[in-house]
């Protein structure tokens, strides 16, 4: 069993620096777990604390149904791939992939069989008789992960190990970590600053900030009811646009959302939920792919002035002005096209938009419809 549980972990550096403060994550047996935030948020040194690179200040942690706080880091039979590929570069590719096995004094014959399989399945069998200069990143890459499939763990830790790589590779890889986890059911710890590959990759996502846990849930859940403002506000590009507004009363026993010149009238389903915040400020939020340049049903209408238009190919950031002086991003449609400056009326679905409580930035509960 591969479970991971940290219970009440933490750690400070001194003098009394709180890099992580009271984690308390279960990463099931096989699961693809995903530790996003932004830098410095501890994700890095909670999974160095997993591999016994850090040690832990305080609380447990839990390998399967064993605490292995003082465990040395060789005998967790957990395998890390680090940002920086941290191969050795007088080795061969294939030394690289052996070394582990070699310190372990695993017969030759079981080395060449594991190295000539991690090789086929990652396809740098051919590049076995290379040293790590001759490799490009993606090649690197693939060594590095197989240097830590080698040694069958019952857990992979990987700190970052697409950064350093261009978009191309980095979309191929993510598919090929996706295919390699379906492939040996092995649990993986992911640690990253990419709302895409967060997205993508993992079965379930943390959210970090400032060392501790915001958010744990599959990504779309996590997508579709954020938190907070800072979970809104972070995962996915472009963020969710959060306005300052007011809930004033709109026709009889309804309410609606106010910022400016733009006024949503909230859904009768959500009126209960909302009651409370009657006449107070709120945050509004919209994501971008719930504003549209055509009318849709039941859409609001607002007048906008465009900003910037990015062109993407398959879809079209927008951004446009409102009066006031706040700025809001679309994504829209590939075959939008319009001039900075120019007026440009605009729909928000108000069934998706979200309300946040300004003194606490929490999520305003609702209904799920």
């Amino acid at each position: 069993m591969a479970d991971i549980n940290l219970i009440s972990v933490n750690k400070t550096y001194p003098p009394d620096v709180k890099a992580v403060e009271d984690v308390n994550l279960h990463i099931k047996d096989g699961e693809f777990m995903i530790l996003l935030g932004p830098s410095g948020c501890g994700k890095s040194t909670t999974l160095r604390m997993i591999a016994g690179l850090e040690s832990i200040t305080s609380g447990d942690l839990y390998l399967g149904d064993k605490r292995i706080n003082d465990v040395d880091p060789r005998d967790r039979n957990l395998a890390i791939v680090f940002q920086n590929y941290a191969l050795y570069p007088h080795m061969t590719v294939r030394a690289n992939l052996s070394f582990g096995l070699r310190l372990r004094r695993q017969p030759r014959a079981t080395i060449e069989k594991r190295v000539g399989e991690v090789a086929e399945m990652l396809g740098i069998r051919d590049l076995l008789n290379r040293k790590p200069a001759a490799l490009s990143g993606g090649q690197r890459q693939r060594v590095a992960l197989g240097r830590a499939l080698v040694r069958d763990p019952v857990a992979f830790l990987l700190d970052e190990p697409l950064s350093n790589l261009d978009a191309k590779l980095r979309a191929g890889m993510r598919t090929e970590l996706i295919k390699l986890h379906q492939q040996l059911g092995r649990t993986i710890v992911h640690v990253t600053h990419d709302q895409v590959e967060a997205m993508t990759m993992g079965q379930r996502i943390c959210i970090m900030k400032d060392g501790r846990i915001v958010q744990v849930g599959p990504p779309l859940e996590v997508y579709r009811n954020p938190v907070n403002t800072f979970v809104a506000g972070f995962l996915a590009s472009p963020p969710m646009n959060l306005l300052q507004a007011r809930l004033e009363p709109d026709g009889p026993g309804g309410l609606a959302a106010v910022h400016d010149g733009l006024r949503i009238a909230i859904p009768s389903a959500y009126m209960q939920a909302y009651a409370a915040f009657a006449g107070k400020p709120v945050i509004l939020g919209i994501r971008p792919e719930d504003m549209y340049d055509e009318p849709v049903m039941g859409g609001v209408p607002f007048e906008a002035r465009i900003v910037t238009v990015e062109a993407l190919g398959p879809e079209t950031i927008l951004v446009a002005g409102i009066d006031g002086g706040s700025e809001l991003s679309a994504r829209l449609g590939r075959g939008f096209a319009a001039r900075p400056g120019s007026p440009q009326r605009l729909y928000v679905d108000p069934w998706q938009v979200q309300l946040f409580d300004p003194e606490t930035t929490l999520a305003i509960p609702r209904p799920q419809i």
